[in-house]
C-alpha cells in the first residue's frame, strides 16, 4: 500500500484490509460508531470506474494537492477529522480499485461501510453507464440501505478542448448535468454533485453531503431492484 502525504489525516492511516481486523469486519449499516474518545466513525467507500479520478478526489480534500501521474489503486486508506452542522467526526475514507481484475477484493472492503460515492468522469461516457450496469448494482448487492451519493469527476474537460474532440471523434459527448441528477434518481443516491479536482471545485462540499448522509439519514425506500435496464 503506497503512503501519501495527508495534512489533514489525524493520525495514521486507517486499517488496511490485509489487517485482520478490516478482513473479519461484516455488515453494512446507516448510522454512524463512536470511536474510543467518542467521536462519531464514519466510513466512507469510494467505488467508479478505474481513472475516473476517485484517488485525484480523495488527495485533494486529504491534501489540497493535485497529484501529477496516474497510478492504479488497488486500496488506500485516509482518516480526517470533519466538521458537519456543528459535529465533529471521524471521517474514514476507503480509496478502492475499478479495475475487473479486483471485482472480489474490493468488495471486502465493503463491509461496516455507512456511505458510498460513486463516481464516473463527466468526459467518460461508459463510465456514466457503468454506474447503472456495474456500480450500483454492485453496491446495492453488498449495503442495500447504505445512503449513496453520485459524483461526476473532471467537471473542467466539459469545456477542455482536447477532450472534446476526443469524445468527438468518438461520436461522444460529455455528461450533462442534467443526466447526472436523472441517474440519481434511478439509483436512489441521496445527491448528484459535481466536482473539478484540477480546479479544487466542489471538493470539500462533497465529503460534507456525505457527512451529512449518515447524521441526519432520509428515510429509506424499498429498492425494487439493483439491476437497472
Amino acid at each position: 500500500m503506497r503512503s501519501r502525504p495527508d495534512r489533514q489525516c489525524v493520525g495514521q492511516p486507517c486499517p488496511s484490509l490485509r489487517t485482520p481486523g478490516g478482513l473479519l469486519a461484516t455488515g453494512c449499516q446507516r448510522g454512524a460508531e463512536g470511536t474510543p474518545d467518542g467521536m462519531q466513525s464514519i466510513k466512507c467507500v469510494v467505488v467508479g470506474d478505474g481513472a475516473v479520478g476517485k484517488t485525484c478526489l480523495l488527495i485533494c480534500y486529504t491534501t489540497n494537492a493535485f497529484p501529477k501521474e496516474y497510478i492504479p489503486t488497488v486500496f488506500d486508506n485516509y482518516s480526517a477529522q470533519n466538521t458537519v452542522d456543528g459535529r465533529t467526526v471521524s471521517l474514514n475514507l476507503w480509496d478502492t480499485a475499478g479495475q475487473e481484475e479486483y471485482d472480489r477484493l474490493r468488495t471486502l472492503s465493503y463491509p461496516q461501510t455507512n456511505v458510498f460515492i460513486i463516481c464516473f468522469s463527466i468526459a467518460s461516457p461508459p463510465s456514466y453507464e457503468n454506474v447503472k450496469h456495474k456500480w450500483y448494482p454492485e453496491v446495492c448487492h453488498h449495503c442495500p440501505n447504505v445512503p449513496i451519493l453520485l459524483v461526476g469527476t473532471k467537471k473542467d474537460l466539459r469545456s477542455n478542448p482536447e477532450a472534446l474532440k476526443k469524445l468527438k471523434e468518438q461520436n461522444q459527448i460529455p455528461i450533462t448535468t442534467q443526466q447526472g441528477v436523472g441517474l440519481s434518481k434511478q439509483i436512489h443516491a441521496v445527491k448528484y454533485m459535481e466536482c473539478s479536482a484540477l480546479n479544487q471545485e466542489g471538493i470539500k462540499e462533497i465529503f460534507i453531503e456525505s457527512v451529512r448522509a449518515v447524521l441526519n439519514p432520509t428515510p429509506v425506500k424499498p429498492k425494487k431492484n439493483c439491476v437497472l435496464l
